[in-house]
């Protein structure tokens, strides 16, 4: 019997040092947030080393704001009460991501900007659960969660695969067979795509949040420290401190993510890495680490149902809404005529994903389909997770960038739609 107060405790420690490293991080993050405007505007201007370190001081800027606006937008839903509450949530959880494509947008940047929101798919469907998994039921035989969410999400989730899947054999089809006007039509395929997408993810949230909200609630928490999570207990905000909070956050945000993305840009080709791995694995770690941590803690604490709705919802959000509208915000800003950088119109992106991001996407969403189906995981399936992660990771760091002879020179060559 003494083993059960002994692994209690050992869960106590791990939440503790996961707490007190999530405190720390955040307050090295916003002494990074200034150093990082020194370095770009003053010390390192002009200097070789100046991107990389830049990149580095801003991705670890980006960290504490991020959550930031998750605290701000988890006290704001507690007075909204759990319908707008669940929407103010679905519509803020990937701001962060947003924010940074919106910038790569107006950059010009359309190939970092889809590989972001690719590997943020990955990231939480492969890095966030499987970490979560092996965390949480190392000193347990199973966990549970409820298999009703998981079979509804897993529906939404093969609605995004098939979204990613036909544009982009559309485009294959159109060069195989020298199809005439294939850049228009990639065009009218996209913007119809996204228009789908984001009524399915208005439905997918009127399914969750109304019709069928039994089907993913949960009990409540025991304890006020589970139920605020990272933060343990702590007073209600008020609605206009979280307002401000969250529109101060959001500006930070861009600020820093401008200066991240143009680092990024001009570290990847100093570095000879394509601009798909900057953006499927850097920028997506960096935009999800806040809610990473949290859903590894609740892992932890065996809330399972909330640590896999954080994976899932937050997969469908960049799938169903943060893609789609960033592919009709880049139509805007090219029918408005809007100039980039370099002085040209903003080429306009679609959805017109690479093979190989595609087909990780695809394997990713199988996988943990396969293994979360019936509600239940443990330890092994979460290594398993993380193994399809890190082989996917070595596959696009060594992925050659545009004049090579990869699988993303090949789509890109041939004066295909524009990116």
């Amino acid at each position: 019997m003494a083993i059960v107060p002994t692994l209690r405790l050992a869960h106590w420690i791990i939440v503790q040092d996961l707490r007190d490293l999530m405190k720390y991080l955040n307050i090295l993050g916003y002494i990074c947030i200034p150093l990082a405007a020194l370095v770009h505007y003053w010390i390192g201007h002009g200097k070789s080393w100046e991107h990389t370190v830049t990149f580095i001081l801003a991705a670890l800027g980006v960290i504490p704001l991020a959550h930031l606006m998750g605290e701000a937008t988890e006290h704001l839903s507690e007075k909204t009460g759990p319908t707008l509450g669940g929407l103010l949530n679905a519509t803020f959880g990937n701001a962060a991501e947003i924010i940074i494509g919106v910038i790569a947008l107006t950059k010009g940047l359309n190939d970092i900007v889809k590989a972001s929101l690719t590997g943020s798919i990955l990231g939480n469907l492969l890095l966030v659960a499987g970490a979560s998994m092996v965390v949480g039921g190392w000193k347990r035989e199973k966990q549970v969660f409820s298999r009703g969410a998981a079979e509804a999400n897993a529906g939404l989730l093969v609605v995004a695969v098939a979204a990613m899947l036909m544009p982009a054999i559309f485009d294959l089809t159109g060069h195989a067979t020298h199809a005439k006007n294939l850049a228009d039509n990639e065009e009218k395929v996209s913007i119809g795509t996204s228009i789908v997408l984001l009524i399915v993810y208005v439905l997918g949230l009127i399914f969750t949040l109304r019709t069928h909200k039994h089907i993913f609630s949960r009990e409540p928490s025991t304890s006020d420290e589970q139920k605020h999570g990272l933060e343990g207990v702590q007073g209600a905000w008020s609605v206009k401190r979280s307002v401000i909070t969250l529109l101060a956050a959001s500006v930070g945000v861009g600020i820093v993510a401008e200066w991240l993305v143009d680092s990024a840009d001009h570290m990847g080709n100093s570095l000879g890495w394509s601009p798909v791995f900057v953006g499927v694995i850097l920028l997506a770690i960096i935009g999800n680490a806040a809610e990473h941590s949290t859903a590894v803690l609740l892992a932890i604490k065996d809330d399972m149902d909330t640590a896999m709705t954080i994976c899932y919802q937050s997969s469908i959000q960049i799938a169903l809404f943060a893609t789609p509208f960033l592919v009709l915000l880049s139509w805007s800003f090219w029918a408005f005529g809007m100039k980039g950088p370099d002085g040209h119109v903003l080429s306009p992106m679609n959805m017109v994903f690479t093979p190989m991001e595609v087909v990780s996407v695809v394997l990713s969403v199988g996988i943990v389909i396969v293994l979360a189906m019936n509600g239940e995981t443990n330890w092994f399936e979460g290594a398993l997770l993380l193994a399809m992660y890190a082989i996917l990771a070595i596959a696009f760091f060594y992925m050659p960038g545009e004049g090579g002879h990869g699988v993303q020179s090949a789509v890109t060559a041939g004066g295909g739609a524009p990116r």
